[in-house]
């Protein structure tokens, strides 16, 4: 049969049929829908830390321009934080922001677990790959744990503004300099320092916890939201421990990539991307 040109009315019949099948398939993956039993959870030891990580800078070397490309925009939104708290008078909050990037960390590396899952299936991954997260059934269902990470990223500075009232506030400091000595030399500094980092430590223990296999399990597997949220909580119950450690070390080298106005992060953070979906891998049967 010879092919014909169709009309824009056949085009936006068929760009809406597809569109809303997408869209079901999206709603149905979002809930699991067939899928009730968790899926097995290995019990971790330390060494599938050094694993992941050896494994995840082995990625990171096979698409280093990729990943730096793709991961650029992570320290750019730093940058831009900061300067808006210096231009708001909101500088205690700089180190709560930086802080937070630990429980916003898993939604920046999602495109990048998806490069380590094609890769460990034999393709040559390339940056567009990345993106293909947004095509993904499940990309309803990481939006949902993304919006609910964000949510907690925003409560927990609300939390740090509180506790520098409490202390050092509530009037803003003069200048970063009078600023850090008050911390550093003040007994209302180190309260308001202790207090925070216990209590960002908090946060960032319940983001661990939801998310620590979560967001690769959604993009491997079609087991819906409420299944991967219980699987990572259910790793995060057999070895905390060695979760616990993880998080230590996600936490240390987003700090550390941070300090160096953030150009760190650059490298930081798809190193523990890739290094994520390994231990994923390690973790979950």
């Amino acid at each position: 049969m010879a092919k014909t040109i169709g009309n824009p009315l056949s085009w936006l019949l068929q760009g809406a049929e597809t569109t809303g099948e997408h869209i079901g398939h999206t709603v149905e993956e979002m809930g699991g829908a067939g899928v009730k039993e968790i899926p097995e959870a290995r019990t971790l030891t330390m060494d599938d830390i050094i694993h992941s990580l050896a494994a995840g800078l082995e990625d990171f070397a096979a698409c280093r321009s990729d990943a730096m490309f793709l991961v650029l925009f992570y320290p750019l939104i730093g940058i831009a934080m900061v300067v808006m708290s210096l231009s708001m008078n909101l500088l205690p909050l700089i180190v709560p922001m930086i802080m937070g990037f630990a429980i916003l960390g898993p939604v920046a590396a999602v495109g990048l677990y998806e490069m380590s899952r094609r890769r460990e299936a034999g393709a040559e991954p390339q940056w567009l790959d990345a993106f293909a997260v947004l095509r993904s059934p499940a990309f309803g269902a990481i939006l949902v744990l993304g919006l609910y990470l964000a949510g907690l990223f925003m409560v927990w500075l609300v939390a740090a503004d509180m506790i520098y009232s409490r202390t050092l506030g509530p009037e803003p400091p003069e200048s970063i300099a009078s600023f850090a000595a008050a911390v550093v030399t003040t007994r209302e500094g180190w309260i308001m320092a202790i207090a925070g980092g216990a209590v960002g430590a908090g946060f960032a223990f319940a983001a661990l916890a939801v998310s620590l296999v979560s967001f690769p399990l959604l993009l491997h597997r079609h087991v819906g939201l409420p299944v991967a949220v219980a699987t990572s909580l259910k790793v995060f119950r057999k070895s905390p421990v060695v979760c616990l450690t993880w998080g230590f070390i996600v936490g240390t080298a987003l700090l550390l990539g941070s300090i160096p106005f953030l150009v760190g992060l650059i490298f930081a953070v798809p190193i523990l991307g890739h290094a994520t979906w390994h231990l994923y891998r390690r973790a979950v049967q």
